[in-house]
This record gives C-alpha cells, structure tokens and sequence, in this order.
C-alpha cells in the first residue's frame, strides 16, 4: 500500500494548525504556571482518555524533567494518575465526579487548574473546572474542535482548531514540550533548542 499522499496530508494539517495557534494564549499559560510555581503551589491537571496520558506526561515532564534541575521543584498533581481512586470514585459516586472529588477540600487559594478534553465537553472534567472556578482558582484549559464548555469557563484557553481528535492531542502535547524546552533555558540554564 502506498499511504503517502495520507501522511501528507495529515502533516499539512497538523501545520496549518500550528500556523494558527495564539502565540499571546500560550504566553499567558507560561507566565502562570511559572507564577504557581514560584508561590510554590500545586498544579493539578487531568482529562480522559488520550488526554488522560497527556495530563501524565505534564506531570512527568514538570516534575521530573525541569525539576531535575532545580532546586525549587514544580508540584503537578495528575487526578487521572491513580487508578484505584478514580475507580472508586467512579463506581460509588459516578464518573462525572471522578476530578471534582479530588479537589474538594484540597484546592488551596493560589493553586492552578489545567483541564484537558478534546471535546471541550467532557462532564467530568466541566465539574471539577466550576468547581475551581467558585473556589476563585484560576482555568487553564485546553481543547479542540469548538472548544465546547471549556474553552467558555477557562481564563486562559490553549486552543487546537481542528476537527481531529488525534491533531488535538498533538498538539496538546506540543503545547507540553514548547512549554517545557522553554523553560528548560529560562530556569536550568541549558539550552533548549537544537537541531
């Protein structure tokens, strides 16, 4: 079989929405996370599904990856990362409660939210935002396709326009890499861009 032209044509897509991203969106994004950081507050992030593993690798990257090489560690809390609490949650209180529970009574003033879902619509994952948002924390939010419920209640959205669940997600986890190799330069010293 010859796929060619499809691969082609996937990585036109994928440019023409990187062409479109809002460069001022992602910036705002940076500059409050690193602020949460700097107050050393907890970051909590989490979504469904493909965005679940995205939320994972946030955490990985963050605290693991630039903590590494600073003192002053960044704290990401991935509510999709224990499954047997998520289970049970969902089985004795429903799974559209399966983030909101986590963060009731343990979001703290100065704390960051950063949702994840594709769709923009995802129950589970507009709860647990209206909760933050009634606690007065801020919403970084990231989707696609419309931007659904989301991209409405977030205070700063980081937006794939497409209507492709697999380029969403990609570029959900470019928005996870640009962030972290800049960061990489602007905290650790170390260069973040090579060939």
């Amino acid at each position: 079989m010859d796929y060619r032209e499809q691969i082609r044509e996937y990585v036109e897509l994928e440019k023409g929405v990187l062409s479109r991203l809002d460069v001022d969106a992602i910036n705002d994004a940076m500059n409050l996370i690193l602020q949460t950081y700097e107050k050393k507050k907890t970051i909590y992030i989490f979504g469904n599904g493909g965005s679940s593993a995205t939320a994972s690798h946030y955490q990985n990257d963050f605290n693991k990856g630039i903590s590494e090489y600073v003192e002053k560690k960044f704290c990401f809390q991935c509510l999709n990362d224990n499954m047997a609490t998520v289970m049970a949650i969902a089985n004795d209180i429903g799974f559209e409660e399966v983030f909101r529970f986590q963060l009731i009574n343990r979001l703290e003033e100065g704390d960051l939210v950063i949702a994840i879902s594709g769709s923009g619509n995802s129950e589970n994952v507009i709860r647990a935002v209206e909760y933050a948002k009634g606690q007065g924390n801020l919403v970084i939010g990231m989707t696609g396709y419309q931007g659904g419920r989301l991209k409405e209640l977030a205070d700063i959205s980081l937006h794939a326009d497409v209507n492709s669940m697999q380029v969403t997600e990609d570029i959900h986890m470019i928005f996870d890499h640009m962030i972290m190799s800049i960061f990489y330069g602007s905290l650790c010293g170390k260069e973040h861009l090579r060939e």
